[in-house]
Formats: structure tokens, sequence, C-alpha cells
């Protein structure tokens, strides 16, 4: 039984979704695309939401079995056994570390419009502390005001953005558009390139099912949260790129290129509000990280993949406020030690591995139903024509995967490596059985 309390209800549940997909990509990723397709941009982000599409159509189905803590991990725990989700753990904590620090990294990089020394190695590095300090404080004394916190800035992140895409078609319907920049003949490589880095925009989502122990009725939940998230995003990434591309004659040079883009249609007061809307949003993305990814390591505690200190609850806050407290130390060291590209290429190919994992699993799972085995639930959620969604989303992932360099290679063989001796060390096999995983416990 979780130590937790459910606290966490659909429309939190939305919110929380909302808040770990966007953060530091629909501020940052904009000219990165540009640069790569030009005018065609908008297009690259229609493409990767429809792949998107197929891997949380998966996610969807396969999580509303579940009433416990730990998201992907559990899942491959589940369908595939005890290594293979001590790898899956392994692969999620490094994405969401990555991005975490790719969000910090951003938070720099647009606090840079108001104080330019703001990116300076000392400066930078206390600056990343001073972030990161109270999110930890918060989360240490409860998943309501935790929670609370990233609903929070959920809101406040959309106001900009929305202000932003309302303002930029206003203009563009009147004719303020600039100039056509000169179109780029970009290969397949090149639109796969970029709907590579896409998956990061996109993703995010797999991280808010980690606390799924602390949600009211998670089976039915979750589900509807990944999808309206999903749709919602899609929407606004791409109307956010068009708006980029009429105003800006190059948004490949920009690197804060919503503030630019403002700029040309609202003057300085338009960049001011969307620099103070990205370092809201890129908070807020953190604010939520903090929330759910040391849930990760407390149901692997839970489940006996590591030792029981990791999964520690505050006999006051009902808070597990070691794994908290690793993970904020964890997200300053990668922050300070990598930049934005970096952290963000690494996080978009790690997490390709995780999706690819849950599309089988969903595959597993049916088969189980079929021949009657184990004692999980019957999902909540059914995709139609499942298999074929899963297999789809495969190719979508593999396909992606071939665009990694070596270094992206080296450090995933380096994390399953890691993994890998984790579970010899854990005593291999021997394990709990994952049916205390799978089935539901009731309400705290």
């Amino acid at each position: 039984m979780s130590n937790l309390p459910r606290a966490i209800g659909r429309v939190a549940l939305v919110g929380l979704v909302l808040n770990v997909v966007i953060g530091s990509s629909v501020f940052g990723l904009p000219a990165v695309i540009a640069a790569k397709l030009g005018r065609a941009s908008p297009w690259a982000w229609l493409a990767a939401a429809a792949g998107m599409a197929l891997v949380v159509l998966c996610f969807a189905e396969v999580a509303s079995r579940f009433q416990v803590a730990g998201g992907p991990y559990l899942y491959a725990r589940v369908a595939f056994g005890r290594l293979a989700g001590i790898e899956m753990a392994w692969l999620s904590y490094l994405v969401r570390l990555t991005a975490a620090a790719t969000n910090g990294n951003l938070f720099v990089i647009y606090l840079a419009e108001f104080w330019p020394q703001a990116t300076g190695p000392v400066e930078s590095r206390i600056i990343l502390a001073l972030m990161i300090l109270p999110l930890a404080a918060a989360n240490y004394r409860g998943v309501g005001t935790g929670l609370g916190v990233s609903s929070a800035f959920t809101a406040a992140k959309l106001v900009p953005l929305g202000l932003f895409v309302i303002a930029g078609l206003a203009a563009l319907s009147i004719g303020e558009a600039v100039p056509e920049s000169a179109a780029v003949d970009a290969s397949l490589g090149t639109w796969l390139e970029a709907i590579l880095l896409l998956v990061f925009a996109y993703g995010g989502f797999e991280a808010a099912l980690f606390p799924l122990g602390e949600a009211k009725d998670p089976r039915r939940d979750a589900p509807v949260a990944l999808l309206a998230a999903l749709g919602f995003c899609a929407l606004l990434y791409i109307l956010v790129q068009i708006v980029v591309v009429a105003t800006l004659p190059d948004p490949s040079v920009s690197a804060r290129p919503l503030a630019d883009s403002a700029r040309a249609f609202l003057g300085s007061a338009g960049a001011a509000m969307l620099a103070i809307g990205a370092l809201i949003s890129v908070y807020g993305y953190l604010a939520g990280a903090m929330l759910v990814v040391p849930r990760l390591t407390y149901a692997m505690a839970e489940q006996g993949d590591l030792p029981p200190r990791l999964g520690s609850v505050h006999p006051r806050f009902r808070t597990p406020y070691v794994s908290v407290t690793i993970f904020a130390v964890l997200t300053w060291v990668m922050a300070a030690s990598a930049g934005f590209l970096q952290n963000l290429s690494l996080s978009a190919v790690s997490r390709l591995l995780t999706y690819a994992a849950v599309c089988v699993a969903l595959i597993v799972l049916r088969r189980r139903d079929r021949r009657g085995a184990g004692d999980l639930d019957r999902p909540w959620f059914r995709v139609p024509g499942g298999t074929v969604v899963a297999v789809l989303g495969l190719v979508f992932t593999a396909v992606l995967a071939l665009r990694m360099n070596l270094r992206e290679l080296s450090l995933l063989a380096l994390t399953l490596a890691a993994g890998l001796i984790h579970w010899w060390r854990m005593g291999g096999r021997a394990s709990p059985s994952p049916s205390r995983a799978s089935r539901p416990s009731p309400p705290a």
C-alpha cells in the first residue's frame, strides 16, 4: 500500500501534464527548427504531433491499468520483468534530469534579456541554485504544496503564450508580416533531425505518470489528461511557430525567438512580456519536475529495486523527502555542467527507448489478457486497433533513433550498463512479485 496521500484530481492531473510538457521547448526551439526547415517549419510540429499521438495512445491504455506510482518503470517491470523495469527507470531518470537541466539553462538565457551578466559562469550557477532551492523546499513540505505551486505556474505560463498567439495572428491578419525569409532546401535527414528535437517539445507527459499513486482516480484520469494535453500542445506549438516565422526575417539567428517576434508587433513591452513568460514557463516546468521525478525513485524503493532509504516518507509532511533532495542536487549539477542544446538533444533521444518500451508493453499486456494470465486489471481505456497503433509507434521511434550521434549513443550505453549493474547488485531476478505493483492500492 502506498504511504503517500491521494491528493491529485483530474483537473490537477491535466494541469500537471501540461506543466511538465510545456517548458523551455516552445521558447527555444522555434529558432532551431526554423534554421533547419525555414517556412516549412510549422509542418514539422504537426508531423511530430502525429507521431507522438501514436505513443501517447499506447501510454493512455497501459496507464489505465495501474493505480500506483512508477509510470514507465512500473509498466516495463510488469510487462517484461525486473531487469527491464530497472533499465527503464535509469532511462526515465536520465530523461527527466536532462530535461530539467535544459529548462534551467533556458531560464538563464531568457534572464539575460534583463540582466546580460546572467549567463556568466559564476552568475549562472548561483541563479540555478536560487531557482531550485525554493522548489525543493516546497515539495519537501508536502504534495499539496508542490501541486499548488505547479498548478499556479501552469496557469501563469499559458497567459503570455496565449496573448502572443492572439496578438501575432491579429498582426498577420492586417498584413504586418515581414518579408519571407529564404526557403530552406531541407533533406529527409534534416526533417528527421528536426522531428527528433520536437520529441523533446511534446515529451514529458510520461513524467506526470510517476505520481499516480497520489491521484484520486488514476485509471480514468490518466488517459484523459494525456490526450487532452497532447491536443492542446500541438495547437499551441504550431501557432507559435507560424507567428515566429511570419514576423522575423531570420528566426534562426535569434537566441530568444518569441521575445524577438513579440518585439516586431508589440514593441519592447511585448518582448519583455514574452521574456517574463519564458521565465515563468521554465520555472513552472521545474516546479512540476520537482514534484513528479522523486516519485520514480520512491516507486523503485517501494518495489524493492532501490534501498528503502530512498523511499523514506517524511513523518510529518508525508513526502519522499530523500528523493526530492537528491533530484534537486543532481538537477543543479547537470544544468551547471552542460548547455541548452546538449541537454535538450540527450533528453530527446533518451526518451525514445522509453516510448518504444511502452508501445511493446501494450502488445504484451493485451496478449496476457487474451490468455487470461496474471492478475492485472483490464484497461479502463482501450485504443482502437491498439496493436497496429503500437507497431506504428515503434516504427516512429525507431526511425528517429537512427538519427542519434555517437555522443548520445555512448551516454545511452553507459546508462543501460549502469542499469544492468544495478539489477545485478540488487539480486538479479530475485524481487518482490510484480503483482504488488499492478494491483490497485486503496486511498490513503
